[in-house]
């Protein structure tokens, strides 16, 4: 019973060290698609911090423009949150932490209105 203890033990430390970390400063670009199928280029800066699933932080364009974000969530490799620009507007981040780089894809909701982009981060030295 004690070694299968062990054992088990073992295996919850080794996936916990595992787990995907995006605390830290990200910056990257957005592929914003247009309703015309025009794709745009925008800046992306993201000050990340991370308490076990939880996550918390800014999200901007750009380090001197920052928004707090929302609803924030770290499962395995994939992150999730929410930045809100008035009552009923938002960006809604559906990422994944590859390799090194922060990746997917960020829905921006105007009440009825939804545009979507495409997010590339890497994080800061």
């Amino acid at each position: 019973m004690k070694l299968l203890f062990a054992v088990m033990l073992s295996l919850v430390l080794t996936i916990a060290a595992s787990a995907a970390d995006v605390t830290g400063t990200w910056s990257g670009n957005l592929k914003v698609s247009g309703p015309d199928g025009q794709v745009q280029e925008d800046s992306v800066h993201l000050v990340l911090k991370q308490d076990g699933t939880k996550l918390t932080g800014t999200a901007g364009p750009s380090a001197a423009e920052q928004m707090p974000i929302d609803k924030g969530a770290v499962n395995g490799n994939k992150v999730t949150f929410e930045v809100a620009l008035g009552a009923d507007a938002a960006f809604k981040f559906a990422i994944a932490l590859e390799g090194e780089q922060l990746r997917g894809d960020v829905t921006m909701v105007m009440g009825p209105q939804t545009v979507k982009a495409v997010m590339e981060a890497t994080r800061g030295k």
